[in-house]
């Protein structure tokens, strides 16, 4: 059995980052469970963050590793399950906290749709569907949510 002696930083560091793990059939699944996590999650210890935050920055991650498997030819939507809500094409999402996350997006005949939850009902299926537009670059959100939390670990946030 290995021990390994820690630094108080370390084990300070090592409370504070939250935990992951992921096995897939496929070994060289993107699972994002296994990827680096942005400075913008490590920026406040887990034990700080409300639910509703947390549930927030966790969904970034897996939109974006999502949208990094699909081409460019389709688009990331989710379903719910549980719901009879359907597929919304996700444009946005936001928390409200303690324990509120809401999703804004479209419908399959492009009505606008919002979806607001409390964290303990979350259950989000992603999907890939074909771009609105044929000719169009894909709508990437995953990625931009990802650069939203580093700007937010930055400093550079604007609240209003």
């Amino acid at each position: 059995m290995d021990h390994k002696i820690m630094t108080t930083a370390e084990v300070a560091e090592a409370h504070a980052l939250p935990r992951a793990h992921a096995v897939h059939s496929d070994p060289k699944a993107s699972c994002a469970e296994t990827k680096p996590l942005p400075a913008g999650l490590t920026k406040t210890p887990v034990q700080d963050k409300s639910a509703a935050e947390w549930a927030y920055e966790r969904l970034i991650l897996y939109i974006r590793n999502f949208e990094e498997q699909l081409d460019n030819e389709h688009e990331v939507a989710m379903g719910f399950t549980g719901a009879d809500a359907g597929v919304i094409r996700i444009e946005g999402i936001g928390y409200f906290d303690p324990d509120i996350v809401t999703f804004y997006g479209s419908d399959s005949s492009g009505a606008k749709t919002q979806l607001i939850q409390h964290v303990t009902q979350m259950n989000v299926l992603l999907r890939a569907l074909p771009k609105v537009r044929a000719g169009d670059a894909p709508n990437r959100i995953g990625f931009r949510l990802a650069a939203d939390l580093e700007t937010e670990a930055r400093g550079e946030a604007d609240d209003g």
